[in-house]
């Protein structure tokens, strides 16, 4: 009978041992898992850092562009087009010259 004993307590310490370990690198696992994710969408998010300057081209994907926001970037586009068109009059402006 003590045997029988003997091998029950060493069957449960090996359950227990066995769920640990298998806790252990489930944990592991889900860690790295997280981690390389993290990684992937700060990578992602550095492809399109060259392109803010100011901060005002950055909207996430998840944000609705509001009504001022919009108003905001019409007034940009605007400014821009403006500069683009005095940037042009100055090149015609040297064409003529020559």
């Amino acid at each position: 009978m003590v045997r029988q004993q003997d091998s029950t307590s060493g069957t449960l310490a090996t359950l227990v041992s066995g769920a640990v370990l298998g806790a252990a690198g489930l944990g592991w696992w889900l860690l790295s898992e997280a981690d390389r994710r993290r990684r992937l969408r700060n990578q992602r998010s550095m492809l399109y850092a060259p392109r803010m300057q100011d901060g005002s081209e950055a909207i996430s994907a998840g944000d609705q562009p509001t009504v001022e926001t919009e108003g905001h970037l019409e007034a940009r586009v605007e400014q821009l087009n403006a500069a683009i068109a005095d940037v042009r009059r100055q090149l015609e402006d040297l064409g003529s010259r020559d």
